[in-house]
């Protein structure tokens, strides 16, 4: 046992191997020394990229207005409200596929 939530049990011994099994809640990560090692390695050369290292973003194409939803006011048509800044249209969003099959958003039993 590690502390009181991390179980680590010898599975198997073959030779100079050693197989083992670790049961630990879902929340915690495990990971083995060398693969460990590599992604904090990783994580160190990434936080040390200067922003003036990284490729510049080419110019974006504007943003076309989102076309009105039938039987709703367009956001620049609602009333402003006392005391709160104007509303400002958000940037065009794709729409989603409604021709994909819907029975893989619902949660599996």
């Amino acid at each position: 046992m590690i502390g009181d939530e991390i179980l680590v049990t010898v599975m198997e011994i073959s030779g100079s191997t050693v197989r083992l099994g670790i049961e630990a809640p879902q929340g915690i990560s495990i990971f083995r020394e060398e693969i460990w090692l590599a992604v904090k390695e990783e994580n160190r050369a990434a936080a040390e990229v200067s922003v003036d290292a990284l490729p510049p973003v080419e110019a974006l194409p504007p943003v076309e207005a989102s076309p009105a939803v039938e039987g709703l006011p367009a956001v620049d048509a609602l009333p402003a409200v006392e005391g709160l800044p104007p509303v400002e249209a958000p940037p065009a969003a794709p729409m989603e596929d409604s021709t994909q099959d819907s029975s893989k958003d619902e949660p599996e039993s």
